[in-house]
């Protein structure tokens, strides 16, 4: 008893080891901060923001950012062509995204886990119909699938939301349905069928807390992937409107002056290109982490 009481006290706690094998990766920990500092931005956006992401100042429109020639220092970042500050709706739209992803993850995590847990106890006949309409979901484009499912819609950022979570559920119903495959086989879940738990209690008490680590790695590459995907719906028109300053929608108001207004495209681009980075970099971080076949004895 006591051999075994110093051995559960010298082990690592599992936070303590999930860090030591997160921080290895140092291109995670990077994705982390700048995750953590995407989040905060989010959160405190409106406070943080020095002027009013819809405001306009005609006199100040297309201001170049204040190192160029002709730049303003209340204008860090330039003007769009309505004069509104781009700083600011760059801060701002980190909500709408930030929102998205949580949204979007949500959605496509607990109807996914919940398909592909019936999925692997169901009896083969309705096994087979869940997962072939998933096939069907997976065989179109996901870009084309969203697009088709907000024009059904209508163009708003709810319905496009809506729209991804769908397209996103089949990987966790996949992903969900694999993992209990694999889990129903072992002893523990023979054990607590023999000890008489309920089906409901072997899906979600028994099983399913031995399939959540790949399931969150998913969620942290389709949060990356919500935010892409909404930025590509509101670059056609298909998500978030006007004047909301979501970065897809900006993109797509200042296309047409990409060539004498450099920042009012290029900005959004970045925030977009840095956060979905910075996400994926700490989803790979988390696989190295979560995953028992990637960890060095």
């Amino acid at each position: 008893m006591t051999d075994t009481s110093a051995e559960t006290s010298t082990r690592p706690g599992r936070l303590s080891e999930f860090w030591f094998y997160f921080r290895e990766n140092r291109g995670a920990v990077i994705g982390l901060w700048i995750f953590a500092a995407f989040a905060f931005v989010a959160l405190f956006g409106p406070w943080i923001a020095p002027h009013d992401p819809t405001a306009q100042y005609r006199e100040f429109a297309l201001l170049p950012p204040f190192w160029q020639e002709g730049g303003n220092s209340s204008y860090l970042l330039g003007t769009d062509p309505l004069g509104r500050d781009m700083l600011s709706r760059l801060i701002v739209g980190a909500r709408y995204s930030f929102f998205v992803g949580i949204v979007v993850v949500s959605i496509a995590a607990s109807g996914g886990i919940i398909l592909g847990l019936l999925s692997g106890f169901a009896p083969k006949w309705l096994d087979t119909i869940i997962m072939r309409i998933m096939d069907i979901i997976l065989a179109f484009p996901s870009l084309l699938l969203a697009l088709v499912l907000v024009a059904i819609l209508g163009p708003s950022l709810t319905n496009a939301m809506i729209a991804i979570a769908i397209v996103l559920q089949p990987h966790y119903v996949r992903l969900t349905r694999a993992s209990v495959l694999a889990e129903r086989q072992k002893d523990y879940v023979t054990s607590a069928r023999v000890a008489g738990a309920s089906k409901a209690r072997l899906m979600f008490i028994t099983v399913l807390p031995n399939c959540l680590a790949p399931i969150i790695v998913q969620a942290a590459l389709s949060f990356s992937t919500a935010i892409l995907d909404a930025a590509a719906l509101g670059f056609l028109g298909m998500g978030a409107q006007p004047p909301t300053p979501e970065w897809g929608t900006m993109l797509a108001e200042a296309r047409e002056f990409i060539l004498r207004a450099w920042w009012v495209v290029t900005f959004p681009g970045i925030a977009i290109l840095v956060t979905v980075l910075a996400i994926n970099l700490m989803g790979d971080g988390l696989r190295d982490a979560l995953d028992p076949k990637l960890k060095r004895s």
